[in-house]
């Protein structure tokens, strides 16, 4: 693992593959709709491959995610996370963040994964 490791305001250490300056400096949360992503990264987005639309919110996810039967699994404990499987009979279980802002190309990935065909990621345009 190459770069630099730079820990946040929390205390969290980040990994910054490809550093730049403007990895550092200090910048305030941009407005963009979509995903929460490192400082100096590329932000991402999950688009749903038979439509070539670009997945804005939890409300359109989670609609086609029910599309390829993967249904919303309440957890009774309360774990703090949005999570859904296939059947009772899968082991498949997706879980992300409880707010879209904060759904990170691991959570992504971890979709595209268990819908190849589907989905895929793609780096948005920085305009």
């Amino acid at each position: 693992m190459s770069g630099v490791w730079v820990f946040d305001k929390k205390g969290v250490a980040h990994l910054i593959a490809n550093p730049t300056r403007e990895s550092f400096e200090q910048r305030e949360p941009t407005s963009q709709s979509g995903t929460a992503t490192a400082p100096g990264a590329r932000p991402r987005a999950l688009v749903y491959l038979p439509a070539n639309h670009v997945i804005k919110s939890y409300e359109e996810l989670e609609q086609r995610l029910s599309e390829l039967g993967w249904t919303r699994y309440h957890n009774p404990h309360g774990s703090g996370l949005l999570q859904f499987h296939r059947s009772d009979d899968s082991a498949d279980l997706i879980s992300l963040p409880t707010s879209f802002a904060n759904l990170k190309p691991l959570h992504m990935y971890d979709i595209v994964v268990k819908n190849r065909s589907f989905f895929e990621v793609r780096l948005t345009s920085s305009s």
